[in-house]
């Protein structure tokens, strides 16, 4: 008997160490979930940042073509050109 009852306690041991061992994964995975999330929202937020960074720089080259600088002149011109063009649109549809 004592033969088996080795063998279920061995049997027992090897399940507790298994389950300690499933239960030590799962926090590892919430705390990796949680990175993940936190993460997640950095990237969301720098993507944000950089956006208004992108219409900044574009305001300041258009700012400075405006002052006399010779750099991105084509292009605030051509920029000038659309807003008189959207300008025109709208005087015209008051109009009618």
């Amino acid at each position: 008997m004592s033969h088996i009852e080795d063998i279920v306690d061995a049997l027992e041991n090897k399940i507790s160490k298994v389950l300690h061992k499933l239960e030590v994964l799962k926090q590892t995975n919430l705390k990796l979930e949680e990175t993940i999330q936190l993460s997640n929202k950095a990237l969301q937020e720098q993507e944000r940042q950089l956006v208004v960074w992108k219409d900044k720089y574009e305001a300041l080259k258009m700012a400075n073509s405006m002052l006399g600088s010779d750099n991105n002149k084509r292009e605030t011109k051509l920029k000038i050109n659309t807003l008189i063009r959207d300008i025109d649109h709208c005087i015209s549809q008051l109009s009618e």
